[in-house]
């Protein structure tokens, strides 16, 4: 794992759309006094597209291996807080290659807490296509129990539920901490 002074050198937040990824990410590096970085942005902004037209352009698996291709990227930064799409870890071999370059964090919540943030997202979310109500959570109950295996290999989970937001940024700190004294 890449390391700087013992600490870990990047931090790659997980968890499914709406469960605070970029918000946290951007709180945490300020707290940490590093960089932060929006996996989805960043990929828009090489790409000159959106995440939704080159999901209609090249498909979902297409898309994944753009998406692999920029998560790579990362792997000479150092002191940055990496917030990944929903389905990162769960494509090629993501998950194996962020446990090894940095720390992970799942930012875990319930299908009805992310129903509920994401109900007004839903046109600019790709796998949503405007869903709403009962069929936007049943298809992200749905796919959320087909990443969880995937998500729960973080170093860390949180549950982004029961924790405030100052809570969650001393718990996600003090994770990172006792991670790199190990």
């Amino acid at each position: 794992m890449a390391h700087l002074y013992g600490m870990p050198s990047i931090v790659f937040l997980l968890g499914f759309m709406g469960s605070g990824k970029s918000f946290l990410g951007k709180r945490l590096a300020d707290h940490l006094s590093w960089s932060f970085v929006d996996l989805d942005g960043y990929i828009e902004e090489q790409e000159k597209q959106s995440v939704k037209t080159l999901f209609e352009n090249h498909g979902e698996v297409g898309f994944r291996r753009i998406e692999r291709y920029y998560l790579n990227n990362f792997a000479i930064h150092q002191n940055l807080v990496l917030s990944c799409g929903g389905g990162t870890p769960c494509f090629l071999d993501n998950m194996d290659w962020m446990l090894r370059q940095g720390f992970t964090i799942y930012l875990k919540a319930t299908p009805e807490f992310l129903s509920l943030r994401l109900e007004a997202e839903t046109a600019h979310r790709p796998l949503l296509n405007g869903m709403e109500g009962e069929v936007l959570l049943q298809f992200v109950g749905s796919k959320l129990a087909e990443r969880e295996a995937d998500y729960q290999r973080a170093h860390v989970v949180v549950d982004v539920e029961t924790t405030d937001e100052n809570e969650l940024l001393l718990l996600l700190q003090q994770a990172i901490s006792a991670h790199s004294d190990k």
